[in-house]
Formats: structure tokens, C-alpha cells, sequence
């Protein structure tokens, strides 16, 4: 694990972003390097299955409509994957239907943010999240 705390106690950690929205990427990964995190990204659901089981990040968000493996088959393998199965899948779509979150929760994904995520919101989950895994 890469987490770690400031002097001020503030939560940073390593986030691989998943996410085939050059907009969206840009969106999270300003937030997450303010809010002093260390950001990878991949730009499809099997790219982010291969960058995962190389970098072993302390937290994955996972967008789900995706080219080549979208999210929810990417979040199933990452979480039966010996070697990946503890990092923690964080699902930011825009699918805001109940059936897609209970999906999502069945494949093993920690939350469900729904698009556009609020700075606020985003960093309060993630936080929640990793604190939860320590």
C-alpha cells in the first residue's frame, strides 16, 4: 500500500483512474493531484486491468461504459484476481439506474458515484473508502 498522511492528516494515496473520457481523466485527475494524491491512468477496462495488476494501486475509479472490457467485467476480474481482489473499485458513471449499482456491488465494486461527481463528494468517498482498508 502507498497511503500515507500529511502532517495534517490528510489521506494520500496512489489512484489508477479508469476512464476513456480525456474530460473526464482531466476532471479527476486535477481533483486527485490537489487533493495530493498520486494519479495513474488507463483508458479502457482492460488496460486498466493490466495497469492494476502491475502497479498494485491503493484505489481504482472505474468509469463503465468503455471500449475493448468495460467496467463492470474489469471490477469482476480485478476483485477474483489474487493479486489485485483488495484494491478497492470505486464505479464513477454516468449509469444511475438501481439494477447498475446492484451490478456493480455484485461484481465487487467498494461504491457508486454518479457523473458529474462533485469534488466534495469524490474526495469524501475515496477517503472513506481508504480508511476503511487501513
Amino acid at each position: 500500500m502507498h497511503i500515507r498522511l500529511t502532517e495534517k492528516g490528510k489521506v494520500m494515496a496512489h489512484i489508477l483512474v479508469v476512464d476513456d473520457s480525456p474530460t473526464e481523466v482531466h476532471y479527476f485527475k486535477n481533483i486527485l493531484q490537489k487533493n495530493g494524491h498520486e494519479v495513474s491512468v488507463a483508458n479502457n477496462g482492460e488496460e486498466g486491468v493490466s495497469m492494476a495488476r502491475q502497479l498494485v494501486p491503493d484505489l481504482i475509479l472505474m468509469d463503465v461504459v468503455m471500449p475493448v472490457l468495460n467496467g463492470f467485467q474489469a471490477t469482476r476480474q480485478l476483485t477474483r484476481d489474487v493479486k489485485t481482489s483488495r484494491i478497492p473499485v470505486v464505479m464513477v458513471t454516468t449509469k444511475d439506474q438501481d439494477t447498475d449499482k446492484l451490478w456493480a456491488e455484485r461484481q465487487g465494486a467498494r461504491e457508486y458515484l454518479v457523473k458529474p461527481a462533485k469534488e466534495k463528494q469524490l474526495i469524501r468517498c475515496i477517503n472513506q473508502v481508504l480508511q476503511e482498508i487501513q
